[in-house]
Protein backbone atom coordinates (compact mmCIF):
# COMPACT_ATOMS: atom_id res chain seq x y z
CA UNK A 1 0.00 0.00 0.00
CA UNK A 2 1.10 3.64 -0.79
CA UNK A 3 0.50 5.16 2.06
CA UNK A 4 2.71 2.71 4.19
CA UNK A 5 5.84 4.58 2.16
CA UNK A 6 5.22 7.57 4.54
CA UNK A 7 6.12 5.41 8.13
CA UNK A 8 8.82 6.93 8.91
CA UNK A 9 8.67 4.43 12.22
CA UNK A 10 12.39 3.68 13.62
CA UNK A 11 13.82 6.78 11.80
CA UNK A 12 15.49 9.24 13.74
CA UNK A 13 15.76 13.23 11.83
CA UNK A 14 17.81 16.35 13.24
CA UNK A 15 15.88 19.37 13.24
CA UNK A 16 17.72 22.63 13.62
CA UNK A 17 15.12 25.69 15.12
CA UNK A 18 12.72 23.81 15.56
CA UNK A 19 11.54 25.37 19.64
CA UNK A 20 9.11 27.32 17.42
CA UNK A 21 7.32 28.09 14.66
CA UNK A 22 7.63 25.99 11.24
CA UNK A 23 10.21 23.74 12.80
CA UNK A 24 8.28 23.40 15.78
CA UNK A 25 5.48 22.16 13.30
CA UNK A 26 7.75 19.69 11.35
CA UNK A 27 9.02 18.23 14.23
CA UNK A 28 5.78 17.62 14.82
CA UNK A 29 4.76 16.03 12.05
CA UNK A 30 7.86 13.91 11.50
CA UNK A 31 6.94 12.12 14.72
CA UNK A 32 3.03 11.87 13.83
CA UNK A 33 5.08 9.73 10.75
CA UNK A 34 6.32 7.71 13.88
CA UNK A 35 9.86 9.82 13.64
CA UNK A 36 12.22 9.81 16.85
CA UNK A 37 13.47 13.64 16.59
CA UNK A 38 16.65 15.29 17.89
CA UNK A 39 15.95 18.77 18.52
CA UNK A 40 19.08 21.34 17.57
CA UNK A 41 18.30 24.70 19.02
CA UNK A 42 20.05 27.88 20.59
CA UNK A 43 17.58 27.86 23.54
CA UNK A 44 15.51 25.28 25.33
CA UNK A 45 12.64 23.67 23.03
CA UNK A 46 10.61 22.44 26.17
CA UNK A 47 7.37 22.79 24.60
CA UNK A 48 8.40 20.81 20.96
CA UNK A 49 10.13 18.00 23.43
CA UNK A 50 6.16 18.03 24.74
CA UNK A 51 4.45 17.36 22.10
CA UNK A 52 6.79 14.88 20.01
CA UNK A 53 7.08 12.61 23.43
CA UNK A 54 2.89 13.16 23.39
CA UNK A 55 2.93 11.33 20.45
CA UNK A 56 5.06 8.30 21.63
CA UNK A 57 8.48 9.41 20.17
CA UNK A 58 11.33 10.06 21.49
CA UNK A 59 13.09 13.59 21.81
CA UNK A 60 16.62 14.10 22.40
CA UNK A 61 17.59 17.80 22.51
CA UNK A 62 21.21 19.36 21.26
CA UNK A 63 22.07 22.75 22.12
CA UNK A 64 24.26 24.61 19.81
CA UNK A 65 24.38 28.04 17.76
CA UNK A 66 24.81 27.64 14.23
CA UNK A 67 26.11 31.25 13.53
CA UNK A 68 29.69 29.10 14.18
CA UNK A 69 29.72 26.09 10.90
CA UNK A 70 32.55 24.63 13.28
CA UNK A 71 29.78 23.47 15.89
CA UNK A 72 28.06 20.93 12.71
CA UNK A 73 30.49 17.80 13.40
CA UNK A 74 29.44 18.36 16.93
CA UNK A 75 25.50 18.52 16.64
CA UNK A 76 25.82 14.97 14.26
CA UNK A 77 28.30 13.60 16.84
CA UNK A 78 25.87 14.42 20.00
CA UNK A 79 22.76 13.21 17.48
CA UNK A 80 24.10 9.87 16.73
CA UNK A 81 25.76 8.89 20.42
CA UNK A 82 21.81 10.10 21.97
CA UNK A 83 19.70 8.29 19.46
CA UNK A 84 22.79 5.49 17.73
CA UNK A 85 21.84 6.51 14.27
CA UNK A 86 20.52 9.52 11.70
CA UNK A 87 18.15 9.17 9.18
CA UNK A 88 17.09 12.65 7.71
CA UNK A 89 18.34 16.27 8.49
CA UNK A 90 15.98 18.60 8.51
CA UNK A 91 17.90 22.27 7.86
CA UNK A 92 15.56 24.42 9.49
CA UNK A 93 17.35 26.87 11.78
CA UNK A 94 17.62 30.08 9.98
CA UNK A 95 17.59 34.01 11.19
CA UNK A 96 16.26 37.19 8.71
CA UNK A 97 17.48 41.15 9.18
CA UNK A 98 15.82 43.47 7.65
CA UNK A 99 17.16 46.95 6.26
CA UNK A 100 17.43 49.14 3.29
CA UNK A 101 20.07 47.57 0.62
CA UNK A 102 22.05 50.92 0.93
CA UNK A 103 22.36 50.89 4.72
CA UNK A 104 23.00 47.10 5.09
CA UNK A 105 25.97 46.31 7.37
CA UNK A 106 28.11 44.00 6.95
CA UNK A 107 26.81 42.24 10.75
CA UNK A 108 24.15 41.64 9.27
CA UNK A 109 25.26 40.11 6.02
CA UNK A 110 27.49 37.75 7.76
CA UNK A 111 25.00 36.88 10.32
CA UNK A 112 22.62 35.38 8.53
CA UNK A 113 24.69 34.17 5.74
CA UNK A 114 26.54 32.20 8.07
CA UNK A 115 23.44 30.62 10.04
CA UNK A 116 21.30 30.46 6.44
CA UNK A 117 23.83 28.89 3.59
CA UNK A 118 26.59 28.01 5.19
CA UNK A 119 25.46 26.25 8.52
CA UNK A 120 23.15 24.66 5.90
CA UNK A 121 26.12 23.22 3.83
CA UNK A 122 28.21 21.78 6.59
CA UNK A 123 25.43 20.19 8.44
CA UNK A 124 24.42 18.49 4.93
CA UNK A 125 27.95 17.27 4.66
CA UNK A 126 28.34 16.11 8.16
CA UNK A 127 25.25 14.20 8.03
CA UNK A 128 26.02 12.95 4.32
CA UNK A 129 28.93 11.41 5.61
CA UNK A 130 27.00 9.95 8.54
CA UNK A 131 24.38 7.93 5.95
CA UNK A 132 27.57 6.65 3.70
CA UNK A 133 29.32 5.66 7.10
CA UNK A 134 25.77 3.57 7.71
CA UNK A 135 25.66 2.32 4.47
CA UNK A 136 24.10 4.39 2.77
CA UNK A 137 20.82 6.35 2.08
CA UNK A 138 19.14 9.12 4.39
CA UNK A 139 17.00 12.05 2.98
CA UNK A 140 18.50 15.95 3.49
CA UNK A 141 15.78 18.45 3.39
CA UNK A 142 16.44 21.73 3.48
CA UNK A 143 14.33 24.83 4.14
CA UNK A 144 14.47 27.77 1.35
CA UNK A 145 11.99 30.45 1.04
CA UNK A 146 10.32 32.46 -1.86
CA UNK A 147 13.03 34.70 -1.84
CA UNK A 148 14.61 31.41 -3.18
CA UNK A 149 12.71 32.47 -6.66
CA UNK A 150 12.46 36.43 -6.28
CA UNK A 151 14.79 39.49 -5.32
CA UNK A 152 11.67 40.76 -2.50
CA UNK A 153 13.14 44.51 -0.71
CA UNK A 154 14.71 45.14 2.26
CA UNK A 155 16.24 41.63 2.90
CA UNK A 156 19.60 41.39 0.82
CA UNK A 157 21.68 38.88 2.62
CA UNK A 158 17.90 36.34 3.52
CA UNK A 159 17.41 36.74 -0.43
CA UNK A 160 21.37 36.00 -1.02
CA UNK A 161 21.65 33.04 1.51
CA UNK A 162 17.91 31.45 0.28
CA UNK A 163 18.82 31.97 -2.92
CA UNK A 164 22.23 29.48 -2.01
CA UNK A 165 19.84 26.63 -0.21
CA UNK A 166 18.29 26.21 -3.74
CA UNK A 167 21.56 25.90 -5.47
CA UNK A 168 22.97 24.19 -2.53
CA UNK A 169 20.31 21.55 -2.69
CA UNK A 170 21.04 21.02 -6.49
CA UNK A 171 24.44 20.41 -6.21
CA UNK A 172 24.24 17.93 -3.23
CA UNK A 173 21.51 16.26 -4.87
CA UNK A 174 23.74 15.77 -7.82
CA UNK A 175 27.26 14.89 -5.86
CA UNK A 176 25.10 12.26 -3.31
CA UNK A 177 22.50 10.74 -5.08
CA UNK A 178 24.78 7.94 -6.51
CA UNK A 179 25.24 7.12 -1.95
CA UNK A 180 20.92 6.58 -1.81
CA UNK A 181 21.02 10.41 -0.32
CA UNK A 182 17.83 12.69 -1.53
CA UNK A 183 18.58 16.28 -1.49
CA UNK A 184 15.52 18.19 -1.56
CA UNK A 185 14.13 21.74 0.06
CA UNK A 186 11.03 23.28 1.04
CA UNK A 187 10.18 26.98 0.17
CA UNK A 188 7.31 28.15 2.15
CA UNK A 189 5.43 30.82 1.54
CA UNK A 190 4.35 33.95 4.03
CA UNK A 191 3.70 31.94 6.69
CA UNK A 192 2.84 33.39 10.46
CA UNK A 193 5.60 32.64 12.37
CA UNK A 194 8.47 35.34 14.53
CA UNK A 195 10.05 36.31 11.29
CA UNK A 196 7.36 37.58 9.44
CA UNK A 197 5.87 39.46 12.59
CA UNK A 198 6.91 42.69 10.99
CA UNK A 199 4.94 42.43 7.90
CA UNK A 200 1.90 41.16 9.79
CA UNK A 201 1.70 44.04 11.81
CA UNK A 202 1.91 46.32 9.23
CA UNK A 203 -2.21 46.35 7.82
CA UNK A 204 -0.76 48.03 4.73
CA UNK A 205 1.95 45.57 4.05
CA UNK A 206 -0.02 42.75 4.98
CA UNK A 207 -2.91 43.13 3.00
CA UNK A 208 -0.95 43.81 -0.13
CA UNK A 209 0.41 40.15 0.89
CA UNK A 210 -2.87 38.69 1.47
CA UNK A 211 -3.73 39.89 -1.63
CA UNK A 212 -1.57 38.05 -3.86
CA UNK A 213 -2.17 34.90 -2.12
CA UNK A 214 -4.37 32.38 -4.17
CA UNK A 215 -5.43 30.85 -0.77
CA UNK A 216 -6.28 34.07 1.28
CA UNK A 217 -4.36 33.06 4.00
CA UNK A 218 -1.40 33.15 5.83
CA UNK A 219 0.50 29.98 6.12
CA UNK A 220 0.84 27.70 9.15
CA UNK A 221 2.96 25.43 10.73
CA UNK A 222 0.47 22.74 10.08
CA UNK A 223 0.79 23.40 6.40
CA UNK A 224 4.66 22.31 6.18
CA UNK A 225 3.91 18.98 7.85
CA UNK A 226 2.83 16.86 5.02
CA UNK A 227 5.75 18.34 2.47
CA UNK A 228 8.23 17.20 5.11
CA UNK A 229 7.46 13.91 6.02
CA UNK A 230 6.96 13.25 1.78
CA UNK A 231 10.14 14.44 1.48
CA UNK A 232 11.37 12.44 4.19
CA UNK A 233 9.94 9.65 3.50
CA UNK A 234 10.30 6.64 0.85
CA UNK A 235 7.63 7.80 -1.27
CA UNK A 236 9.88 10.45 -2.24
CA UNK A 237 13.12 8.26 -3.69
CA UNK A 238 13.25 9.32 -6.78
CA UNK A 239 12.85 13.11 -5.78
CA UNK A 240 16.52 14.65 -5.62
CA UNK A 241 17.26 18.46 -6.55
CA UNK A 242 14.26 19.80 -6.44
CA UNK A 243 12.47 22.29 -4.20
CA UNK A 244 8.71 22.41 -3.15
CA UNK A 245 6.98 25.74 -3.11
CA UNK A 246 4.70 25.83 -0.28
CA UNK A 247 3.02 29.18 -0.15
CA UNK A 248 -0.55 29.26 -0.91
CA UNK A 249 -0.57 29.52 -4.66
CA UNK A 250 1.79 32.81 -4.41
CA UNK A 251 4.56 31.83 -6.89
CA UNK A 252 1.29 31.43 -9.26
CA UNK A 253 0.32 34.90 -9.57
Amino acid sequence: MVVNSFNLAGKVAIVTGCNTGLGQGMARGLAQAGCDIVGVNRSAADETQRQVEALGRRFWPVTADLVRSEVATQVVEQAVAAAGRIDILVNNAGIIRREDALNFSVKDWDDVMNINSKSVFFLAQQAARRFIAQGGGGKIINIASMLSFQGGIRVPSYTASKSAVMGLTRLMANEWAKHGINVNAIAPGYMATDNTEQLRNDAARSEEILGRIPAGRWGAPEDMMGPVVFLASSASDYVNGYTLAVDGGWLAR
